[in-house]
């Protein structure tokens, strides 16, 4: 089965002398895109990998004649897993400025070392594209609201990463995901040494899969991994920075009792999730349910914001007598809150929020209305 992703006309986002990056998790079809985008391209291009060793040595030097006999003939360059090229940076800001009309697309899965090579120099001369596992706004194109419903309870327990989305085999999605766990979720981290042993990063990521819709602190997980509040802050930094988890701040400008020293964190697919925990129970069996909903709709609503260009500031909202709001957006003057509950029902919002923020719209997001919140 084959599905379409947002960025599948890749040609929308070219220009002529700018790099195009794509960045995103391991497994998640960045290659994939990039593959099929040069299959039906009119452009003349070269296609190389951050695996190719003769390149880094060309591109390490930084020597201009060399990187323009390395570009020449072609219209497009394009170079997968790009974050494995030293001086990657300088050499496409080279090839943006000395070649005319040549385009660019380079990927990689590690956005904290790519970036942090190809920010300064690519400044003005790039544009940046996120490809996430799939999202409902992608699978809305294949399937109708009827059949995503019935698609939902598959998603909450194995996520929404391609190659385990397509599997009928239910042993093979748990496979995939532990595969996927073991050997993929933090190789980009363990490969730049930033850290000497995956325990301490496992155990880290165990503890925040269970608190999923509860604030956490650094001395919290301090105490819990067995680790200093800094170097647990480190790791949630780079966790973050390489597409598993995501932090999610408190929002506050009016009430003193307002919560805002402490974060709620997020994983970027609720299969991941499931498979550090190692339960891919099915949902009548489950006390989590609330928290594989809160982690769907939050990640899925995030994925949307940003393939639609929906540009805000994302909190969570709670006080210390624990009146709470999921999710609140600050975008166009205004803000918006949002209650994620898997069952329909009244919920009533909280008159602290109401009376602070008398502006504010508010909506709870259930299992029945979330395909419009999504799409």
């Amino acid at each position: 089965m084959h599905i379409p992703r947002f960025y599948a006309e890749l040609g929308k986002w070219l220009e002529p002398n700018k790099a195009l990056i794509i960045l995103g998790p391991r497994q998640v079809g960045k290659t994939t895109l990039l593959k099929e985008f040069l299959v039906k391209t009119n452009y003349k291009y070269k296609f190389d990998t951050g695996d190719n060793l003769s390149i880094h040595q060309v591109f390490k030097d930084q020597k201009l004649g060399e990187i323009i006999q390395y570009t020449y003939g072609y219209d497009l360059i394009a170079i997968d897993e790009a974050q494995r090229i030293p001086n990657i940076g300088q050499a496409l800001k080279m090839m943006v400025d000395a070649v005319p009309g040549i385009r660019i697309i380079a990927t990689g899965s590690s956005s904290f070392e790519l970036l942090g090579q190809i920010g300064e120099p690519l400044t003005g001369r790039k544009r940046t594209l996120q490809l996430f596992p799939l999202s409902q706004l992608e699978l809305s194109d294949i399937y109708n609201p009827f059949e995503l419903k019935e698609k939902l309870e598959e998603v909450l327990v194995f996520g929404s990463y391609p190659e385990v989305l397509i599997q009928n085999d239910t042993n093979m999605k748990i496979r995939i995901l532990e595969e996927l766990t073991g050997s993929y979720l933090l190789k980009d981290i363990l490969e730049l040494e930033k850290v000497k042993s995956s325990r301490f990063l496992l155990d880290l990521l165990r503890i925040l899969a269970y608190q999923i819709g509860s604030e956490v602190s650094l001395t919290e997980l301090s105490k819990k991994v067995g680790l200093d509040y800094k170097t647990i802050g480190k790791y949630l930094d780079l966790l973050e920075k390489s597409f598993i988890i995501f932090n999610l701040r408190g929002f506050s400008r009016k009430l003193r009792k307002e919560i805002t020293k402490k974060s709620k964190y997020y994983f970027y697919d609720n299969g991941v999730r499931n498979a550090l925990i190692v339960n891919f129970n099915p949902l009548n069996i489950r006390n989590d349910i609330g928290q594989l909903w809160e982690n769907f709709v939050f990640i899925e609503r995030m994925k949307s914001r940003f393939y639609k260009e929906i540009h805000c500031n994302s909190y969570f909202w709670r006080t210390w007598d624990q009146k709470e709001i999921d999710l609140i957006e600050e975008r166009e003057g205004k803000l918006f809150a949002y209650e994620f509950k898997w069952n329909e029902g009244k919920v009533k919002i909280p008159k602290d929020f109401t009376e602070a923020y008398q502006n504010a719209e508010f909506k709870v997001i259930n299992r029945e209305n979330y395909p419009t919140f999504l799409q």
